[in-house]
Parts: C-alpha cells; structure tokens; sequence
C-alpha cells in the first residue's frame, strides 16, 4: 500500500519525538511505576458521558480478530461495556494469520464478523478491492475525526473513504531489558548502534545471552529489519522500498542486512542461538527476558510497547525489575516506526456501525488503556488512563508526534509478502538468521517474492 503523504513528513521530527522518548522514558524509569500523571489535559474524561450509542436490543454481533491471551480478554472487557451501553450482544471470533486469508474462508461460507481488526494497511486495502469491507458512515466518520489526527485518519482511508478505525497502536522502537542483569554487568542503556554492540558484549561478558528473539514468529524480524533500516537509509529510502519504488538488491538494503549480522550472527548472542530463536515464538522472548532472576535465558528482548503484557505474566514490575529504552540510531536519527489494528466493517448495519463508533471513541480505549499493555493513537484518551509511568510516557510521545511517523514497512506490502507466515518477507528473513552471511542471498528471495506480490496485489 503506498504510503500516505499527510503521514510522512521529515526527518527532523522524527529526530524530535526519539529525542522526546528517550529523554522522558529516562525520567519515566527513575519515577513511580504507578502514580498517577498530574497535568492531564486531555478532553476524552470530559467527553467520555457524551458518546451516543443506539439501543441495540436483541442484536448480535461477531468481531474477529488475531488476538490472543491477555490481550483478547482486556479487549473483552471493552465489549462488554458496549453491551452494557446498547443491550446488543458481541461474540469475539478468533482469526488466525493471514487474517485476510481467514476473512475469505468466512465469506465464502457466507459468515462473515461484522467488524474485523486488520494489522496492516494493505489488508484494508486488499478487503476493499475484494468488495468486502464497507465503508465507515458518517456519524461515525464524524468520531474518527474528532479524535484521531489526520496521518491516522488517512492509513485507513482507502480512494479517499474511510474504512479503518485505527482503535490499537504500537511504539515499535523499543528495547526492553532486566535491570537486574545490566546492573550486574555494569552495562549502559545504548543511545547509537554502536553503543548497543558494547552494552552486548558487556552482558556476554558477566555470563547473560544477551538478546532474546522471537524468531518463530517472522514478524518481529521484519521489525528489526525496518527500524535499522530506517535510521540507516533514512526516511526517503524507506517509503521507497515499502512502496517497492525501489528494489530489495538495493545497496540500502545490504547495508542494513550486513548491520543486523552483528547481532544475528554473533557467536553467543542470541538466546538458543538461531535454531533456538526460531524455535522461540514472541511471547516466549519476553518472557525468558525476565524469569529466572539475574540469570535470564537473556538480557534484551526488542518490540513494542505492548511487550508489557507479556512482562505482566512474570514477577517482573514493569519501571523496576524491567526498563526500557529507544531502539538506538543506527544512522544520524533514530527510528520511530508505529505499528497498529484497525476496526473494519464487513457487514454494514446499524450494530456494526455503532460498534465502529464506539470504538472510535475514547470512551472504548480509556478502557484497555487502563488494563495495560496497550496504546491508543486516540489522542482524546487521558493520559491518566494508563496504568504506570512508562506506559504513559510512550502513549505521550506517540500523540505528540501527531502525523510524523513510519508506520511499519511490512505492514504496507501486500499480505502475501509482509504478512504471511511462512512466506514472503518472514520467511525470507527467518532464513537470513538461520544463516548471516548470506546477504546477497538474501536480499535475492526478498526481491523476487515482493515483486510477485506487489506485481499480484496479493
């Protein structure tokens, strides 16, 4: 999908909200890890009464989505409140990767969800072409636009309509880390690339594996991917390669590859080294990050904000045991890559609209706000609503960025490259930390397996 102009700016403001994020994320660790914030001048408390919402008695509603865990109960909870608000009744379907591909076996079988949240723009994009999306009305338009700023707006506006309620969004430029295990090795929170390669080798050093990665899972590896891409190239670099402007044999792309062999392909520096890391699905890589006291399977784990669910199934205490800081620069600037699920209506009716609009509204994301391990681009949710001070800094720094972002390159390719398990893109770089060395290799399978989609569409 082709990156939207009104979401894409300069490279200067990146430079700022980094600079905003690691500076605030220092103050955040060093604070309370559950007071709450006093300068809270978000007007979504205020507005949180005013919502209208029809009555909905003896309407039932399907919503499909791939969450899992915690995650799928906490969203629960915001269901049921539309329930309690409307008197309809909302099951939660769960969807497997490829959503797109779920969707199609749903609709084929004529039982489509009402609503659907898809992770990727392109997959809002493949529903529209399909003909199965419909589009948002305009009561609830009118939500989206009071609360979302105009980049968020338009990533799920498909030929000038909207369809996507970006109701989940994610910080993907983070690195989570125990305390306990960089205190021991005297090693440092890393501001430049450089600087997390010496932190590395400190924890090697003091006897801890240092990075954990969830490689069974291809998806955090495209992550890794585009944040160092993206403080390599530039932000120029990267629209061009995630509109496939560019090709994948690009020298760019080798300069990032050959980067990240450095840790990849570091004897010792990956948890169960790569057949292990591809054993390791993601909540598992958060997890051994922070069991086992001060000796972990590993020191760092890499992802976004929403790496605090799974912290929360430990006896890790998110500002203390467990800190966090900015995916270091690997270039001049470094990155800031968003990530998020949008709300889709593939039935339209009168519940499923109103399930739109509710959540559009803060009132919905107040609610999982408060439960943790989740981050809303609704800049009318009170900052107050977040559960500890990190949380709250990262949902800060998020809505102050306003429209100056990158949202996550793999997300805008077609599924078929950047969302497909065990193709495309994840299994292209799933291959590549199997084996480092083989950059141009690599880069080869990328190239070849995102023409074929983005020559399909698929």
């Amino acid at each position: 999908m082709r990156a939207n102009s009104s979401t894409i700016r300069t490279h200067r403001a990146l430079a700022t909200l980094a600079a905003l994020l690691a500076g605030s994320l220092a103050l955040a660790a060093c604070g309370s890890n559950d007071k709450k914030s006093d300068g809270d001048t978000s007007t979504g408390a205020t507005r949180s009464s005013t919502l209208s919402l029809p009555k909905l008695d003896g309407t039932t509603l399907e919503v499909a989505a791939v969450w899992t865990g915690q995650e799928q109960k906490n969203f629960k909870q915001v269901l049921a409140e539309f329930e309690k608000r409307t008197g309809a009744k909302v099951t939660f379907v769960p969807a497997q990767d490829p959503i797109i591909n779920f969707l199609g076996s749903k609709i084929a079988g004529g039982q489509p969800p009402d609503i659907a949240l898809l992770p990727q723009p392109g997959a809002i994009k493949q529903a529209v072409q399909k003909g199965w999306a419909k589009p948002l009305s305009a009561d609830t338009v009118t939500e989206v636009q009071k609360n979302y700023s105009q980049g968020w707006q338009d990533i799920g506006k498909v030929g000038g309509k909207q369809y996507g309620v970006y109701y989940k969004a994610a910080n993907k430029s983070l690195v989570w880390y125990n305390a306990k295990v960089f205190e021991n090795a005297g090693a440092k929170e890393p501001k430049t690339w450089q600087d997390l390669l010496t932190t590395a080798q400190a924890v090697y050093d003091s006897g801890v594996t240092p990075f954990s990665v969830g490689g069974a899972d291809g998806w955090t590896l495209t992550d890794w991917f585009e944040n160092v891409y993206l403080s390599q190239a530039g932000p120029e670099k990267y629209d061009q390669l995630a509109q496939h402007k560019i090709k994948w044999t690009d020298p760019s792309v080798k300069q990032a590859l050959t980067t990240l062999a450095q840790v990849w392909g570091k004897k010792g520096y990956v948890a169960g080294n790569a057949s292990g890391a591809l054993q390791t699905e993601f909540p598992a890589s958060v997890t051994q990050t922070f069991t086992g006291g001060d000796q972990p399977k590993a020191a760092m784990v890499y992802e976004g904000d929403f790496v605090q669910v799974n912290i929360g199934e430990t006896k890790a205490k998110v500002g203390t045991d467990a800190k966090v800081f900015p995916f270091p620069s690997v270039g001049s600037t470094a990155p800031v890559v968003s990530g998020g699920d949008a709300a889709v209506i593939f039935k339209d009716s009168k519940g499923a609209q109103a399930l739109a609009k509710f959540l559009a509204s803060p009132d919905a994301a107040t609610i999982q706000a408060k439960l943790g391990g989740y981050l809303s681009p609704n800049k009318s949710v009170p900052n107050s609503a977040y559960p500890n001070e990190v949380q709250r800094t990262i949902a800060k720094s998020l809505i102050a960025s306003g429209d100056d972002f990158r949202f996550d390159m793999s997300d805008q390719a077609p599924q078929a490259f950047g969302g497909t398990p065990g193709k495309g893109e994840w299994k292209d770089l799933q291959d590549f930390l199997q084996n480092p060395t083989d950059v141009a290799g690599t880069q080869a399978k990328l190239e070849k397996d995102a023409a074929a989609a983005y020559g399909s569409g698929s």
